[in-house]
């Protein structure tokens, strides 16, 4: 079992705010260091107000705000923040092959909450999230940042700075290796360009081709890497030699060059070759290419095996969050369709049962998927569902945090058999295989009375009717034959 700890250490700064909170989080697994984080957050939100007015509020993160939900695996780690009442903060980060990243950073906040929103018009949880540019950093190496990082999306302003982190660690000790943001690595002046023709008069020279303006772009340049004085855009024909077809060779030995480009064929007509004498008009190069290989189709998946998922809200009592589904995700990823089955088996599943907003975050291997509830106090719904895919190429990462699924009354779950497919975005779709889902108001950690989704209650529907119509057909008979059981007594007693 993983426990968590955090040290809040507050921070004045007159540079920027008025004021900002700075927080440490040091989060342990097995007794031993596996995420570690130091930063400063600050936001900046525009809500609406009475009268079709807006607002904005702006605030630091608080000095209590809490890390016990930030966790570390193998090859994820999660670093979530929570504050006041239904808000949070969260990045997560996945390892591959020695180099981590930062995947998507998620940002949610309740707009009932009077105290970080005073005035607001609606009572809604809003979450936005954001890629953040945090890539290629080395497992024994620290990610730091000392300048601002604003991220805005929508009507939210995140503005990120000071930040030291480590999200996986080798021996459990924090690294010294450090690898700093691009913003915090100071500029270099770069030198003039010098245009230079060079030539050799030791053998003819055939096709040669100067460009002395530097807005004409040049394709397939090389560089020639001889430890000299630098000859800069210079292109130049010396060796009578076989035709080449998009090649590009140096073989002057007398002096280096540097982006020079060599065609070597004056007897036959060289391939992808343009002549430009003209100094306004661009040189380029015509490149054949050849047609991507016909991808075979997927060969179809079977049902997904059936998660079964619970929330409390503390250690030792009942949960606050059901969930029961079998999961696909179908994804585009490099232009080919690619469908996974998510697995249960081993998932490791976390998040917060709150009184507007839940969260269920999921982790395995391969996948991980969070999925977040809101309710307007009647009725419940999936309004976000972010997923993060490990591929054998690369990560697949996307989000909707607009969506209205799997809705029900508040005090009742969510139920639905039949496959059901979900366009999520125009990459991303989910197939759910004997969905049952309760995010609030659960009673003794059971499920309360299920609203069914239209393919359930069809399913009902036609064994009842066909049932009704034979019944209405069994009364259609019985009363055509007393009918005519009493005609025929009654024409009997006539003949007597």
């Amino acid at each position: 079992m993983s426990s968590f700890s955090a040290w809040i250490l507050l921070v004045s700064s007159g540079l920027v705010f008025q004021m900002s909170h700075g927080i440490e989080v040091n989060v342990t697994k097995d007794d031993k260091l596996c995420l570690y984080a130091k930063l400063m957050l600050n936001f900046s939100v525009s809500y609406s107000v009475a009268g079709n007015k807006s607002k904005m509020a702006v605030f630091e993160l608080p000095a209590n705000a809490s890390s016990d939900a930030s966790k570390c695996d193998a090859n994820t780690s999660t670093l979530e923040l929570k504050f006041g009442e239904g808000h949070s903060w969260n990045v997560t980060f996945s390892l591959k092959e020695k180099i981590y990243q930062a995947d998507l950073i998620t940002f949610t906040y309740n707009l009932s909450d009077s105290s970080f929103f005073p005035g607001s018009s609606s009572n809604e949880t809003v979450i936005v999230t954001k890629k953040p540019e945090i890539t290629n950093i080395g497992l024994d190496t620290c990610y730091s940042c000392k300048s601002q990082d604003i991220m805005q999306v929508d009507k939210v302003k995140i503005t990120l700075w000071d930040m030291l982190v480590q999200a996986f660690f080798i021996n459990g000790s924090k690294s010294e290796n450090i690898t700093s943001c691009a913003a915090d690595n100071p500029t270099t002046a770069v030198a003039p360009t010098t245009h230079v023709t060079s030539t050799t008069p030791a053998a003819p020279i055939t096709n040669t081709t100067t460009s002395t303006t530097p807005a004409a772009p040049i394709t397939n340049a090389t560089t020639s890497t001889t430890p000299a004085a630098p000859i800069t855009n210079a292109t130049t024909s010396t060796t009578p030699a076989a035709p080449i077809t998009n090649a590009t060779t140096s073989t002057t030995p007398a002096a280096p060059i540097t982006n020079a480009t060599t065609s070597t064929t004056p007897a036959a007509p060289i391939t992808n070759a343009t002549t430009s004498t003209t100094p306004a008009a661009p040189i380029t190069n015509t490149t054949s290419t050849s047609l991507p290989p016909t991808s075979t189709p997927t060969p179809s998946l079977p049902p997904p095996s059936t998660g079964n998922y619970s929330l409390g809200s503390s250690e030792n009592t009942t949960a606050c969050l059901l969930a029961n589904f079998g999961l696909r995700i179908g994804f585009t990823h490099n232009k080919t369709y690619q469908e996974m089955n998510f697995n249960p088996y081993g998932v490791n599943a976390t998040g917060f049962c709150g009184v507007n907003s839940s969260e269920l975050l999921l982790v395995s291997e391969e996948i991980t998927i969070r999925l977040t509830f809101v309710n307007d106090t009647k009725k419940f719904s999936l309004q976000a569902l972010n997923v993060t895919v490990n591929t054998s190429s690369a990560l697949f990462i996307d989000a909707n945090t607009t969506l209205s699924l799997w809705e029900a009354a508040v005090g009742s779950s969510y139920m639905c058999n039949k496959e059901q497919n979900y366009t999520i975005t125009s990459s991303l779709s989910i197939y759910t295989f004997n969905l049952h889902v309760q995010p609030f108001a659960v009673k003794k950690g059971l499920f309360s009375t299920a609203e069914e989704c239209l393919g359930d209650a069809e399913s009902f529907l036609v064994p009842i009717a066909v049932g009704v119509a034979l019944l209405v057909l069994i009364l259609i008979v019985l009363l055509a034959y007393f009918i005519g059981r009493k005609r025929n007594m009654a024409t009997g007693y006539e003949s007597f």
